[in-house]
């Protein structure tokens, strides 16, 4: 008889006299480092998607009024160890700016972000990688071949509409890998319970983070009841549906712990959040009617990308035919429906739509070439179907590539945030921080970090929605207004009555992207009383102009007569006079302020009794020490400057800000 030695396991033993575990590992590896292997087509494309979507990751798109809710929420938990930034009304369930908030304490993005938003987008695109990778493993366990998988990836990287929505700050691109992650699970091939209770668990983890994912629900239902085995089928659905529904309890119970299940008299509750999310929200119009809402939003994505969605549909349908496809194209066809049914249409809902979309068009673009006719009426044909195939294909990408060039340049260059970086240093400089201010929530969070008093940056949404927050315009200062507070004010009577009785100081950008910086005037202000107090600034101006004691530039002059000028510059300006020459060379002003028509507020003075503006002039010292020894209001800020190569020596007297 013959006699087989088996080897034996010993310390420092060739890998094959490993464990069966990590002998399965180590061959997994080995497929996937495989020249003709997973990572190999996967990385770079992983690679190339992450470069897109972090070049200009800061500054396009602009920020948003919900991404800086979203990201003050996530501020919240950790630096006032608060749910939200405001009392927390159950619109959305916590878990997802939850998670926000872990990376931004684990990582330190708040310090090192130059913008609270762009520490949450920092995450956004993590977590698109993580999903990419994701769709790629959901796609091969769809049967897929690489090429396929890559197509899939590829299109749910790197088209403009997913690169834009992938960066900004939704919950909905924090519900998205976890969603994948539950297709995947379900669609796992040993089919153990293990799998599909977590795929219970992750769909619940979505779910948590984003509501509205639950519309998938029957899709995962499905694919757990048709890829569990017969004879535990029951088993494992009980076991999964059992764990997503005491998942969601936890939400249940935390409202309940709180006496928050049911609406009552001044208080928030779970039942009254649902209620406004299902019906409370005001419809957003057919989107096939040119002047709703939801037809403008619906435009915004097309306006990023035309071929994949219109791709998409057409895949989704053709998916139909399709066995193993076809669970996705249901999940395709559900959204559809909820997009075209006249109701509220968030603009982030189309994050949903990329992943499913992506899938199906490289599903049905691999069937289609698997399935290709290699004979027709008894004729060799395969050539002739590969071309047309090949053909198509060439054209979608002839039409794409310039249209996704375009985008992309811009998404990756272009400064489109620029106007809300400047405002904000703009109110670092000329607000005073005790001074309160009605904002967007984009920049909540870095106005909270200028040393302001919480209480004292109000997102413009709270005062006639949270009993806690100060309605009416007298209690505010200032109004940031951006794109999302000039959008819809008269839903707002306190931002509106602020906005009515304003005035603008500063200006940053232009078109939609514009911010701008509006003083509050006091209660009873007529604009006819505005209007008399420019002519008596231009009239004051007239004065100065004429008066022999003070010789003014071109430009200075100019100045003088526009009416623009602060009372208090022209108040001091007239006493100087009377007691010195001056030579004025510019009323000199911040280019935001121009814009916004707001009033000078600074004197550049060359000469003084006709000797040079320096510290060592006793006249030009005198002047300076009158200024800025004046009571307030009058009191200046005083400078002197030193000669350029083509300006000279200068004493500047400059005033702040006036609020009212």
């Amino acid at each position: 008889m013959t006699v087989i030695d088996r080897p034996t396991t010993t310390a420092g033993s060739t890998p094959e006299a490993a464990t069966p575990e990590a002998s399965r590992l180590r061959r997994a590896w080995r497929r996937a480092t495989d020249p003709r292997g997973e990572l190999v087509v996967l990385g770079p494309l992983l690679v190339l998607a992450g470069v897109v979507m972090r070049i200009g990751l800061y500054s396009a798109p602009q920020r948003i009024d919900d991404e800086g809710t979203y990201v003050a929420q996530a501020w919240a938990v950790f630096h006032l160890g608060e749910l939200t930034h405001y009392t927390y009304w159950y619109d959305h369930p916590p878990l997802g700016w939850l998670q926000i908030a872990l990376y931004t304490e684990l990582t330190g993005a708040f310090d090192r972000a130059p913008n609270a938003v762009g520490a949450g987008r920092e995450l956004m695109v993590l977590l698109a990688l993580v999903s990419a990778a994701l769709l790629w493993v959901l796609a091969r366990r769809l049967r897929m071949p690489r090429w396929g998988a890559g197509l899939a990836v590829a299109l749910f990287t790197l088209s403009p509409l997913a690169v834009q929505f992938h960066r900004t700050v939704y919950l909905d691109n924090v519900a998205t890998p976890w969603l994948l992650g539950a297709f995947v699970l379900a669609l796992s091939p040993r089919r153990r319970l293990g799998a599909f209770a977590a795929a219970a668990v992750c769909f619940a983890v979505a779910v948590l983070s984003k509501e509205t994912t639950f519309l998938l629900f029957p899709v995962l239902a499905y694919l757990l009841w048709r890829r569990s085995r017969g004879g535990t089928r029951r088993y494992a659905v009980a076991v999964s549906a059992t764990l997503f529904v005491l998942m969601g309890t936890f939400y249940v119970l935390f409202a309940a712990l709180k006496g928050e299940v049911v609406p009552g008299q001044n208080r928030t509750s779970l039942l009254g959040g649902v209620l406004y999310q299902l019906a409370g929200r005001e419809s957003s119009g057919s989107i096939f009617d040119p002047e709703s809402l939801g037809h403008r939003t619906v435009a915004i994505w097309l306006q990023l990308d035309t071929v994949l969605p219109v791709v998409a549909v057409v895949a989704t349908l053709l998916a139909l035919a399709v066995r193993r496809l076809r669970p996705f194209a249901v999940a395709m066809l559900l959204l559809l429906a909820m997009l075209v049914r006249p109701g509220y249409l968030p603009v982030p809902f189309v994050v949903a739509l990329l992943p499913l979309g992506a899938l199906l068009v490289a599903g049905v673009a691999t069937t289609l070439w698997e399935s290709r006719p290699t004979r027709l009426a008894g004729r060799r044909v395969g050539r002739a179907g590969a071309g047309v195939l090949v053909a198509v294909g060439l054209g979608l990408t002839a039409v794409a590539t310039p249209a996704w060039a375009g985008q992309l340049r811009g998404l990756m260059i272009a400064p489109l945030d620029q106007p809300m970086t400047d405002a904000t240093a703009w109110i670092a400089q000329n607000v005073p921080t005790d001074e309160r201010i009605l904002t967007d929530d984009a920049l909540w969070v870095d106005l909270v970090e200028q040393g302001r008093d919480r209480s004292d940056v109000v997102w413009f949404y709270k005062p006639d929605t949270d009993p806690a927050v100060p309605k009416g315009a007298d209690a505010y200062q200032w109004v940031v207004s951006t794109d999302s507070v000039r959008s819809d004010p008269r839903s707002f009577p306190t931002l509106a009555e602020a906005l009515e009785r304003s005035v603008p100081v500063a200006a940053f950008g232009t078109g939609e992207r514009r911010v701008e910086i509006l003083r509050v005037q006091r209660a009873g202000t007529d604009p006819a009383v505005l209007d008399q107090q420019r002519a008596a600034a231009a009239a004051a101006g007239q004065q100065l102009v004429a008066n022999p004691a003070i010789t003014t530039s071109t430009a200075a002059r100019d100045a003088l007569l526009s009416g623009r000028v602060d009372p208090r510059l022209l108040t001091v300006l007239a006493s100087l006079g009377a007691r010195h020459t001056l030579t004025l060379d510019a009323l000199p002003q911040p280019a935001p302020e121009e814009t916004a028509g707001a009033a000078r507020r600074t004197v550049t003075i060359t000469q003084v009794d006709g000797d040079a503006a320096v510290p060592d002039s006793a006249p030009a010292a005198e002047v300076a020490r009158l200024s800025a020894e004046r009571p307030a209001p009058y009191r200046a800020d005083v400078r002197f400057t030193e000669a350029g190569r083509d300006t000279p020596p200068a004493l500047v007297l400059s005033w702040p800000r006036s609020t009212r």
